[in-house]
């Protein structure tokens, strides 16, 4: 069945339709991850977007049980081709009928390195997945160009309190959309892991008595969750520590005074090159996020950059003066990516008084 990706700017491209045939209007962003791409597709962070995959050939290995969630969250899935017949010892079905599975709409056999150009060059934009051949742009471009993301960490947060036991530091997990592997990271750590509702209120954590706070990495703009920042600002008044990734680098920054802003085309994939200020040291990090804060408004009495991004400048993470407090942008657990910033939950567990 045919199938047709129509960008918000007129461009069209004509594709196979794969997985979900119903129609879908949302955010299209690309990947440049060379694998892992179950991984991108089970991330909550793209919950309210469509994902390019860059590398040509996507599925090869089938589905495994490399999830970071229970189900996957974007709203399309875009790709150059399809592997119908994968091939690894623990595949449990293919990446075709997995997307059929979650009605998930996808499109293969387009140009992904055209499309790729054009968000590069003009920036994000919406898109329509659809099979409707008689398609008419004049109807369509409006309701393209309306759709807005919204408040999605609502959609993708836990619907209630749960516990990884374990025999070290007690851990609280803000989950703004948090993959797995944040709290398998900590557990294996000896951590014992509680993970919390994303609007969970900063009396009941605290309640608790933590040792120290994680807040995830999450969807959306952060500026969306107004709630969730004012409960944010009494954590960080509360003098535990805090180690924050992704979304929740972003929230921290505004619940002390900073201001993010939306990126051209954003930073998504396995090899983004992150410097570490303190030690000049460079390590090559897996990102996901089209927002970034903007130092510019940032009381260096308050919080002074840790980490930069190497190809373009941008705020890569905080470290709060006078507080137990280090956030990044990037992610350190990686799931898709390389493993070289791991160390930064030792550093968080160090924080903490370590696990002796």
């Amino acid at each position: 069945m045919k199938a047709f990706l129509i960008l918000e700017n007129g461009t069209v491209f004509e594709g196979i339709s794969i997985g979900s045939t119903r129609e879908v209007i949302s955010e299209i962003v690309f990947n440049t991850s060379m694998t892992g791409y179950l991984e991108v597709l089970t991330d909550p962070s793209y919950a309210g977007q469509a994902v390019v995959m860059t590398y040509p050939l996507i599925g090869n290995y089938g589905i495994t049980p490399d999830m970071e969630s229970e189900r996957p969250w974007p709203d399309g899935y875009i790709v150059r081709e399809l592997s119908r017949m994968p091939s690894n010892f623990r595949c449990q079905g293919t990446l075709e009928d997995f997307l059929a599975k979650y009605d998930i709409p996808g499109i293969a056999g387009i140009d992904t390195r055209a499309l790729t150009k054009i968000l590069r060059e003009k920036g994000t934009m919406n898109g329509m997945i659809t099979t409707n051949e008689d398609y008419k742009l004049t109807e369509i471009l409006p309701r393209v160009k309306a759709y807005v993301t919204g408040n999605v960490v609502d959609k993708v947060t836990c619907g209630h309190i749960r516990r990884l036991e374990g025999r070290g530091k007690r851990v609280a997990l803000l989950d703004f959309g948090a993959k797995q592997n944040i709290a398998r990271s900590l557990h294996e750590r000896g951590c014992s892991v509680t993970v919390y509702p994303a609007h969970t209120s900063a009396e009941q954590i605290l309640k608790d008595k933590p040792d120290g706070i994680m807040l995830s990495n999450g969807p959306g703009d952060p500026k969306e969750c107004g709630e969730i920042i004012q409960e944010l600002k009494k954590l960080y008044e509360s003098d535990t520590p805090i180690f924050a990734i992704c979304l929740g680098h972003q929230l921290m920054a505004l619940a002390n005074g900073a201001d993010t802003h939306k990126m051209k085309y954003g930073h998504r994939g396995g090899n983004h090159p992150v410097k570490d200020l303190e030690t000049g040291r460079v390590y090559i990090s897996s990102q996901n996020h089209g927002y970034v804060v903007d130092t510019g408004r940032l009381d260096p009495s308050v919080a002074v950059p840790a980490f930069i991004n190497v190809n373009d400048g941008t705020n890569e993470g905080l470290k709060y003066t006078g507080k137990n407090i280090f956030t990044v942008q990037f992610h350190p657990e990686a799931c898709p990516g390389p493993q070289d910033s791991g160390y930064l939950f030792d550093r968080f567990i160090e924080m903490m008084g370590g696990n002796k």
